[in-house]
């Protein structure tokens, strides 16, 4: 009994251990992938390049990136590859934003928006965090939800692409806010339950929604506190 009841400790201990090192990884692959993430922007803003990117070359050209970057990402989550994979893609996720910084940076308070939107990021982050770690039911039921409301808001986004609707932007990006806060929880605690042990895959998962939380901030930020010069 004593050799089993030691047994078991071990083997908890096994595991605590490596759920620590997944999320340990991952929160430092996180910190990491901002750096391409503003160079990207930066470029984006700096060059114009991606001025061109308007309508629907735009939607076609960031819809193709992104979801062959993250293809590509699961292929070679494995391996050292992964990582700079990884970053190529928040590199281009960045020069993709460039479109939305430079038209809140044309504001006359467009660098105290996006600090905002940063500020609200990191706090959405945080909270999120400290949640994962205190609520002890399992979330993947609603994942399932939140995946289909990922799929409506990607239909959404498309149409009002076409559409241009002030309103469908604003309501799109308050509900964008919503499901990807709820995305963060649904990751963190798995990555802290254990149900993720890649951490590159877990990596992803993350970016993809502060990335989002932080785009609709700021859009949303611009449609309604833009200050004209």
């Amino acid at each position: 009994m004593n050799l089993m009841t030691a047994s078991s400790t071990a083997t908890s201990s096994t595991l605590a251990a490596e759920r620590q090192r997944v999320l340990r990884n991952t929160y430092g692959l996180l910190a990491l992938s901002l750096v391409p993430t503003v160079l990207g922007a930066w470029i984006g803003v700096s060059t114009g390049v991606t001025a061109a990117l308007s309508g629907g070359l735009g939607l076609i050209v960031f819809l193709a990136g992104a979801f062959g970057f993250m293809f590509a990402i699961e292929r070679t989550k494995h391996s050292a590859t992964g990582v700079a994979v990884l970053l190529a893609f928040t590199f281009f996720m960045g020069l993709m934003l460039s479109r939305l910084l430079a038209a809140v940076l044309g504001f006359a308070n467009g660098a105290q928006l996006v600090m905002t939107a940063f500020g609200g990021t990191a706090a959405v982050f945080f909270v999120m965090a400290n949640l994962a770690t205190v609520i002890k039911r399992d979330l993947q039921g609603l994942a399932r939800w939140l995946f289909f409301g990922a799929i409506v808001l990607l239909v959404g986004g498309i149409i009002n692409v076409f559409v241009g609707s002030t309103a469908a932007m604003a309501a799109l990006s308050v509900l964008a806010i919503g499901i990807f806060s709820a995305f963060l929880l649904v990751d963190l605690k798995r990555i802290i339950d254990g149900g993720e042990t890649n951490y590159i895959s877990a990596t992803l998962g993350l970016y993809l929604s502060l990335f989002n939380v932080f785009q609709s901030l700021l859009a949303l930020l611009g449609l309604f506190g833009g200050e004209r010069e």
